[in-house]
């Protein structure tokens, strides 16, 4: 038997594992061959001798020393190639970090309650509170307990369209109530400890600057249409320029406007029109220029270039048209009667439901119907000035109302002695009627801003007046190419 000694010297204080490698070589005893029959071996067989009992014995105890050692020994791996670096580097000790005994965990807020969810109505012809509130699945006294706290509140007076919505709790008991009396205004009731509170909410629209340019084939109002610009747009760029335009006489196939204003925006979409800040008007070869501007003492109005009012005491025309169907003339023949009785005034062929404009402020002395005039409206504008509107669709003002210039007073119509819908406009100047389309000659002036407000005028509007030149040239070299 051959065995591999083991490494020592180690140092004492490293824990040791100690292996022996041993190799045991036996002798077995050799097995005796008979000799065939009839035959004379060769040779004598040695007897076995007392030496290989003793090496089984000497390999027996070999083995239990080896045992031994390995058993009872704390020794270490001799170094081989494949684990010296076990032998270099002391055994590691893991370790688990642990938490201050001192740390309080945090809580685990509980998820928050569903926010109740609102129920709108929309207010109908005829309802009142406790028919919506009804509606809803509240009782009178739910109205009584939000109105009672709040009696100079939005919910005195109610209007078709509007909306009414509710807010429940778990319960099923009335939380809160809220009038949204248009997109930008909304009155809310709460529930509070004392009772029902409430909140005016408003909203501020976002304004957008735009400008746009249209050309005139028939009339301002398919022009403005046929640019995109509303109804209400038009009508204001009428009154604007209807102090020094004639929409009856003047316009003429190609004539151009160019318009700078704002958008009202709500919620990334279009919610109204803004106000128009400068327009220009370029008719048979003369352009008019208006600039909105506002004073020191918050009065705004529009002006020209020079500092003079657009304002006139008196529109030049009170409504945008399609066609004049008929001429001041004191002897022409009546289509309906068919005898000869003067036309005192001007006939404007529009669409029925036409908007029809005061021609200057002043107070409605009539208002009614008779049945050659139909519906009317007659003005008075100070002591010397009279305007009549008839055969109107339907009247906007009653007897006694102070109206405005360019107010909607009523609405082109065919009623009374009329052959279609069309406007008739008279013009009266100490009772005595005058041509509505000349009589601006003998009409006051406008006023000016002063020397001392002009070079602030002058200053607001700098910007404004590049930003008009440079439509009106686009769209001259557009028409050129």
């Amino acid at each position: 038997m051959r065995a591999l000694d083991s490494r020592k010297g180690l140092r004492n204080e490293a824990m040791a594992v100690y292996t022996t490698h041993f190799v045991i070589i036996t002798t077995a005893p050799m097995s005796r061959i008979p000799a065939p029959k009839g035959a004379t071996p060769l040779k004598t067989p040695k007897p076995m001798t007392v030496r290989q009992p003793l090496l089984w014995v000497g390999a027996t105890g070999a083995l239990l020393l080896i045992m031994g050692l390995t058993l009872s020994g704390q020794s270490e791996l001799p170094p081989t190639n494949d684990h010296s670096s076990y032998l270099q580097t002391p055994l590691e000790t893991a370790t688990t970090e642990t938490t201050p005994l001192d740390t309080v965990p945090v809580p685990i807020a509980a998820p928050a309650p569903p926010k109740p969810m609102w129920r709108d109505f929309t207010a109908r012809d005829g309802d009142n509170l406790s028919l919506i509130f009804a509606r809803a699945g509240f009782s009178d006294t739910d109205l009584y307990r939000v109105a009672q706290a709040n009696e100079s509140t939005s919910l005195q007076r109610i209007y078709p369209g509007e909306t009414i919505g509710f807010q429940a709790d778990a319960d099923g008991a009335l939380l809160a109530v809220r009038h949204i009396q248009s997109p930008l205004l909304t009155t809310l009731y709460e529930r509070q400890a004392a009772g029902y509170t409430a909140q005016r909410v408003t909203r501020t629209p976002d304004r957008i600057a735009r400008n746009v340019s249209l050309m005139i084939d028939s009339s301002l109002f398919l022009a403005g249409s046929d640019a995109g610009l509303s109804d209400a747009m038009i009508m204001a760029l009428a009154g604007i320029f209807g102090g020094v335009i004639d929409f009856v006489l003047d316009p003429r196939q190609g004539d151009t406007i160019h318009v700078l204003y704002e958008e009202l925006m709500l919620d990334g979409q279009r919610f109204d029109d803004g106000p128009i800040l400068a327009a220009s008007f370029t008719n048979r070869g003369n352009t008019f220029e208006a600039y909105r501007y506002t004073d020191t003492e918050g009065d705004t109005s529009y002006y020209n270039e020079l500092g003079v009012s657009m304002r006139k005491a008196f529109l030049r025309a009170p409504l945008d048209f399609t066609r004049v169907s008929s001429n001041f003339n004191p002897n022409r023949l009546h289509p309906i009667y068919k005898t000869q009785r003067p036309h005192r005034g001007t006939d404007y062929a529009a669409s029925r439901g036409t908007p029809v404009y005061a021609a200057g402020d002043g107070r409605v002395i009539e208002a009614g119907y008779t049945r050659p005039n139909g519906n009317y409206v007659f003005l008075q504008h100070g002591e010397q000035f009279e305007t009549h509107y008839l055969h109107l669709h339907r009247l906007r003002v009653k007897k006694g109302a102070r109206v405005k210039q360019g107010e909607v007073i009523g609405t082109v119509g065919s009623t009374g002695a009329a052959t279609g819908p069309h406007l008739h406009y008279e013009f009266l100047v100490n009772g005595v009627h005058r041509n509505p389309r000349t009589v601006h000659k003998i009409l006051p002036k406008a006023r000016s801003l002063s020397d001392a407000a002009l070079p602030r005028y002058l200053a607001s509007i700098r910007k404004p007046t590049q930003q008009l030149a440079s439509l009106r040239d686009a769209q001259q070299l557009a028409r050129a190419q």
